[in-house]
């Protein structure tokens, strides 16, 4: 295992696989701030440069996920809270709605490994993961609407995709809290394991996918997300596009040779 990057996203390797940790517990493991949001690009970028990597585990530091936005900042009016209206559109749009693009643009599996609370950005950050795996002590709150506010990250592009759109209006439109095995009832997480268990699980699952080719994992994903938004033609056009590459990789080649006669 190598420690690659500390700060307020630290990051470790292991062979091809990566584990990002939210390390600042100090304010909830909260998102929003930029230095954060920078460090989460520079990481995706990193990631997708890098064909050795082939799945990639996030999850927080101590017993919060990620309580999403610092509510103090808020409540001070600090930093992109206390600007004036236009001013603080555009802090959105340059702000946490990058760490959203960012995500569409990572070319690899990406696993949650929840913790403890999501809240608010914390819930909308464990749905744009590709796989989720909840602690038992792990719960789910789409909350923003609890404090005056609407997810502003794009929780409700992410959110009914990941639980459909009744269960998705009932978590934005209460703010209610579910626990881990409410989320798992509803198709939000994969499962729900014992919280010591919890980074062994993900590693062994990001195990299983990284046995995979490097490149096949990336094109099946980005057919995965042509998917949500596309039509049945286009995503059957893309992998049209794509097969004939993965015929020709190396991998594949050895993968089928034991059925040559």
């Amino acid at each position: 295992m190598t420690a690659d990057m500390s700060g307020p996203l630290r990051i470790t390797t292991t062979a091809a696989i990566q584990v990002w940790t939210i390390d600042l517990p100090h304010v909830g493991n909260a998102i929003t701030d930029d230095g954060f949001i920078a460090a989460f690009e520079a990481a995706v970028h990193a990631v997708n440069a890098d064909n050795a990597i082939r799945a990639v585990i996030l999850t927080g530091e101590g017993k919060i996920f990620s309580a999403g936005g610092n509510v103090k900042e808020m409540a001070d009016r600090q930093g992109m809270f206390g600007l004036e209206p236009l001013d603080q559109r555009r802090a959105y749009l340059d702000g946490i709605q990058r760490i959203p693009r960012a995500l569409e643009r990572l070319e690899v599996p990406l696993i949650a490994a929840v913790n403890g609370a999501a809240v608010g950005a914390g819930c909308d950050l464990a749905m744009m993961c590709d796989i989720r795996i909840a602690s038992d002590r792990a719960s789910f709150a789409e909350s923003f609407v609890q404090v005056g506010l609407i997810p502003g990250d794009g929780g409700t592009w992410f959110l009914p995709r990941a639980v459909g759109y009744a269960r998705a209006a009932e978590m934005t439109l209460t703010g209610d809290r579910i626990d881990a095995a409410t989320a798992a009832e509803w198709g939000m997480v994969s499962r729900v394991v014992p919280h010591e268990d919890l980074l062994a699980e993900a590693q062994a699952l990001a195990e299983r996918i990284t046995k995979n080719p490097a490149h096949v994992l990336r094109m099946a994903k980005r057919l995965l997300q042509e998917s949500r938004t596309g039509s049945l033609e286009s995503t059957l056009g893309m992998a049209a596009a794509m097969q004939p590459l993965a015929h020709r990789d190396a991998e594949h080649e050895r993968r089928i040779s034991r059925w040559r006669s």
